[in-house]
């Protein structure tokens, strides 16, 4: 493993919570973050960063996704939890992050909306189905 590990999306709900400079970066497409919706922090006083990994419509690996983080003031020192849809992409931004410096990149596993389940609707773990606050639109 190749960044600091995994987490579910409630021991990241626990560490945004604990530590005040942790910091949620959502790496999926700008269409998913209009459609599917959002984690919401504001109970915490906290936005979530949205830097996206694979670029919309492209599908293209974002080539500017670490000054992006860097834009958007994520600091290297920080807690950075990673999350996309199924907790895959945000492995390899985890990995892109940590060989840039961001030493504390963590994997949100499970993403925001979980895998398929047997009828291919993602109803079985994620962010969502954990729970936590979330919105839409």
């Amino acid at each position: 493993m190749s960044y600091a590990g995994d987490v579910t999306p409630e021991q990241a709900w626990t560490a945004l919570r604990a530590e005040p400079g942790a910091v949620l970066v959502d790496v999926r497409t700008r269409a998913e973050w209009a459609y599917v919706g959002l984690p919401d922090l504001g109970e915490i006083g906290k936005e979530v960063v949205l830097v996206e990994w694979q670029t919309f419509p492209e599908g293209s690996v974002n080539e500017r996704f670490t000054a992006d983080l860097e834009a958007a003031g994520v600091a290297k020192d920080a807690a950075v939890y990673f999350i996309c849809r199924s907790g895959v992409r945000s492995i390899s931004a985890a990995e892109a992050a940590t060989r840039e410096g961001w030493n504390r990149s963590y994997n949100v596993t499970e993403g925001f909306e979980g895998p398929h389940d047997v009828d291919r609707h993602r109803t079985l773990s994620g962010w969502k189905v954990a729970g936590l606050p979330w919105v839409q639109g």
